[in-house]
């Protein structure tokens, strides 16, 4: 659901930006006084897994389209909704920088959608109070059902946040009722393929570290005195490394449900790009920054943009294998997960870091 810079208008897209940084500097004051001596580590190895794990999308059986994981509601759920929001705009902005995975002047509504949906109203509003009133020692399966519940709330809010963009864009080729009536159903099964797989790596987390997510009797919240969790930050600095690595071969080819979308309503999955001087700009700098677009190297991407006139001439082309073993994907995927951990751990780092200096200064030592 990452949406292109040709969705939005100027306005629209500096407008995000401007209320996405305010939340983000929200976030960043609350993660600096965070007591919790782990947050660190944690932040940045649940950002490479996130990354990596936005690689993989799923088929959603019967409708040609397909859906990857937003991760904002797994990452709130173990860091806390203000960590989480710094995390999940880290991975956003990664991926737009360096693998054209979402426009550059979109990056604003795309954190909006993807990280104050999931870490400000499905975690606060209906996790939590839920989480809270079951107890942590529910069954399985209202645990289960909750994390569901709270991931495709998330998510519809965030597909009903694309539509309204665009149409605040005044993007005349998408129709209000044509789209909405294409992305609210499709984001609802990607919703509850997303809901299942957070589920389970939660119930992992939860049977592996409960202290994790008890803090002052409240069940579900993020615990400030619990240990050094060492085992579970490499765990999943493995399970981040194999997943890009690795389970990226795995990936769907079909069209992500945004672009399924795009193309039921206009007959094609993106639109052509605006000639205003704040897209050609954007669109520039993007290409000047990405390494890896499409998480490939930059001579496959080449391949692949000649591949059509191939096809024209009449000449035989290779059928798609799956799994789609390709060394470049995985070289891609790792070198994006580890600039996700650095840039997360600097960021949380330097954030911490003013937090001593402050305690310091305050004690007098």
């Amino acid at each position: 659901m990452h949406m292109a810079d040709a969705l939005l208008s100027p306005a629209v897209g500096i407008a995000f930006w401007a209320t996405t940084g305010t939340a983000l500097a929200i976030s960043s004051s609350k993660v600096r006084s965070d007591p919790r001596e782990y947050l660190v580590p944690l932040m940045g190895v649940l950002g490479a897994f996130v990354f990596a794990a936005m690689m993989i999308n799923f088929t959603i059986p019967g409708t040609g389209s397909s859906g990857h994981i937003g991760g904002g509601l797994l990452l709130s759920i173990l860091l806390g909704p203000y960590a989480a929001f710094v995390v999940i705009a880290s991975v956003l902005t990664v991926q737009a920088l360096f693998f054209t995975d979402g426009g550059l002047l979109a990056l604003g509504a795309n954190i909006f959608n993807l990280g104050v949906f999931p870490c400000f109203i499905g975690f606060p509003l209906i996790y939590r109070p839920l989480i809270k009133r079951v107890g942590a020692l529910a069954s399985k399966r209202r645990l289960a059902a909750i994390t569901i519940l709270a991931t495709v709330i998330s998510l519809q809010l965030g597909a009903l946040g694309v539509v309204t963009e665009t149409q605040l864009s005044g993007i005349s080729s998408l129709p209000l009722s044509a789209f909405l009536l294409l992305m609210q159903p499709i984001h609802l099964a990607i919703g509850l393929i997303e809901g299942l797989a957070t589920a389970a790596l939660i119930h992992f987390v939860r049977e592996a570290r409960p202290d994790l997510f008890v803090d002052e009797g409240a069940a579900g919240v993020p615990s400030s005195a619990s240990k050094f969790p060492t085992k579970l930050i490499a765990g999943l600095g493995v399970l981040a490394l194999v997943t890009a690595g690795v389970f990226s071969w795995f990936a769907s080819s079909q069209p992500d449900g945004l672009e399924w979308s795009i193309a039921r309503v206009t007959g094609r999955s993106e639109l052509d790009a605006t000639e205003s001087s704040v897209h050609t700009r954007m669109a520039d700098l993007q290409k000047s920054l990405s390494l890896f677009p499409d998480y490939k190297f930059s001579f496959d991407a080449k391949v692949a943009i000649q591949e059509p006139t191939k096809q024209k001439e009449g000449a035989t082309t290779t059928p798609e294998v799956w799994p789609a073993v390709d060394a470049g994907t995985s070289l891609a995927g790792v070198i994006g997960g580890l600039a996700t951990l650095s840039l997360v751990t600097l960021v949380a780092y330097l954030l911490r870091r003013r937090r001593n200096v402050a305690v310091s200064v305050g004690t007098g030592d």
